[in-house]
Parts: structure tokens; C-alpha cells; sequence
């Protein structure tokens, strides 16, 4: 199955969409709680997909949409979900702009999160 990389801030974020994709077979091969330490982990682990939380504390300059723009400046095939709150969608379509492929929203839907992945992944 899939490996999937989780990027959020808040620990329990991470842990309900951990949940949400082990429960489908998806391999949790890494998570991370900032934007610098997502592009240093994706350039490691190469996962097949990433969820990545728009709105994190910056770390060396780079947030959410600062870790979208660098993973796909070094790998332009990367395959990034957002996950943002509702009311960010202008960072969403930011987000979409800089080369993530698509978005779900918190409180999380798992159809939605389960729907957006294997599309993604398909496509």
C-alpha cells in the first residue's frame, strides 16, 4: 500500500489521520510537526504522499505552503494534500498554485481524506 507522510503542528491532528489511513492499509512512513522538517523528511523517505497543513509555525522561514514550494522544487512529480480549517481559501488556492494537487478540511471527513488520497494517487 501507500506510504504516506503527515505534516501538522498539532499532535492529534496527526494521530486522526494516522488513524483514518492505517484503518484503509496506508503505511504511515513518516510525520512531522513543521514545514522544514516535512522537506528534509520527504527528500529522505520519497513517500508516495503527503497531507500537509497549511497554517504551521514557521521554522528557517518555511511554513506550509513554504514546505509545498520547496518539495516541489526538488521532486515537480510530488503528489500534496492540504489540509486546512474552514475560511483559508485563499491559502488553498495559494497552496494549489505552488503545485499541491488537492485539499480536506478539519473537522476531517474520512471518505473525503480516503477520496482525495487514492484519486490523487491514481492520477
Amino acid at each position: 500500500m501507500a506510504k504516506v507522510m503527515i505534516v501538522d503542528d498539532a499532535l492529534f491532528m496527526r494521530k486522526m489521520l494516522s488513524d483514518i489511513l492505517k484503518k484503509e492499509g496506508f503505511e504511515i512512513c513518516a510525520e512531522a510537526e513543521n514545514g522544514k522538517d516535512a522537506v528534509d523528511k520527504y527528500q529522505q523517505l520519497k513517500p508516495d504522499v503527503v497531507t500537509m497543513d497549511i497554517v504551521m509555525p514557521k521554522v528557517n522561514d518555511i511554513d506550509g505552503i513554504g514546505a509545498v514550494k520547496e518539495i516541489i522544487k526538488n521532486d515537480p512529480g510530488a503528489k500534496i494534500i492540504m489540509v486546512s480549517a474552514m475560511g483559508q481559501h485563499s491559502l488553498v488556492v495559494e497552496a494549489i498554485q505552488a503545485g499541491a494537487k488537492d485539499f480536506i478540511t478539519k473537522p476531517f471527513q474520512p471518505s473525503r481524506v480516503l477520496e482525495a488520497i487514492n484519486r490523487i494517487l491514481k492520477g
